[in-house]
């Protein structure tokens, strides 16, 4: 039987690649020079925790400590193509997150719910149907409308120069990470041939996040809006620990055909948010992914 390979993940941020091991992260970028210049620092203990083994708990740890240290590096990032030396943590790491986050709940969960609610009150009477077929109906807009609203936020900002290199970034560590699982040498023109796609890519998480929300909140019933809205927020870290799950095991099953049929809509939503990068954006991965597992001691 052949040695499992260690699982490895990654981030695109401005002109470089963040990788990620068990104890260690590594970042990538390209100077304004042209030099490549590197970043390494250890994981916190809690990556190490009996936090990350525990099934459900270990996607809401994992995913906010992942959302933290993604910001550290992308602001790293940005640094140094500025020329500035701010640092972003402690409190002011914490206010950014919880505005990125405030903003991303507001417009992806509490905005769709609010008109599902209002599309679900419309069905009643206009069609003489129960409650709770109307709630199931009112949920099952919802997603449609988070859906939509998720791909055309993906698709705008898709659509700036310096967005479109970030994803081109991002296909470079899809690219890396394919091609030292598929025990590639990594040169740039040896990992140019494999797949834009990874089944463990965060837009695979969105996507996965939005179909398990339509089934959870289903399972609600009908709900006062205000009630409505509050269970969104409250009942988020259940939805991303239940859409980490899955991720998880679809990547650990990949050798079944339903499974690699069940990803299929996954990877396609990746297409948007990746972009076919250069010979010398995969010299910037690669030498964040060396950088990572020199550090891990491999």
């Amino acid at each position: 039987m052949p040695e499992r390979l260690p699982t490895y993940g990654g981030q695109a941020v401005i002109e470089g690649v963040m990788m990620r091991g068990s104890n260690n992260a590594a970042v990538a970028m390209r100077s304004p020079d042209g030099q490549i210049v590197l970043h390494t620092e250890p994981l916190p203990p809690l990556y190490r925790s009996r936090a990350t083994k525990t099934p459900f708990l270990r996607g809401v740890v994992v995913l906010w400590d992942a959302l933290s240290l993604g910001m550290r590096i992308l602001t790293l990032s940005a640094n140094l193509q500025t020329g500035e030396e701010e640092k972003l943590e402690g409190s002011k790491l914490f206010l950014t997150l919880g505005i990125s986050l405030a903003f991303g709940i507001a417009l992806f969960f509490l905005l769709p719910a609010g008109l599902g609610f209002a599309f679900e009150k419309w069905l009643v009477p206009a069609f003489r149907i129960p409650e709770t077929t109307a709630a199931w109906w009112g949920n099952v807009m919802e997603g449609i409308l988070r859906l939509a609203l998720l791909i055309g936020y993906i698709g705008l900002i898709g659509r700036m120069a310096e967005i479109q290199r970030v994803f081109a970034y991002h296909g470079a560590e899809h690219k890396t990470i394919n091609a030292f699982e598929g025990q590639a040498e990594l040169t740039p023109e040896n990992v140019s041939r494999f797949s834009l796609e990874h089944p463990r890519c965060g837009t695979s998480f969105l996507l996965t996040l939005v179909v398990i929300s339509v089934i959870f909140f289903s399972l609600l019933g009908p709900l006062p809006l205000g009630l409505r809205l509050l269970s969104r927020v409250l009942m988020l870290p259940v939805v991303a620990a239940l859409a980490y799950e899955y991720i998880r095991w679809t990547a650990n099953h990949l050798s079944s055909p339903i499974v690699r049929w069940l990803i299929k809509p996954n990877l396609a939503l990746q297409r948007l948010t990746t972009r076919e990068p250069s010979l010398e954006m995969l010299e910037v991965s690669i030498a964040a992914f060396n950088a990572m597992r020199e550090k891990e001691g491999v």
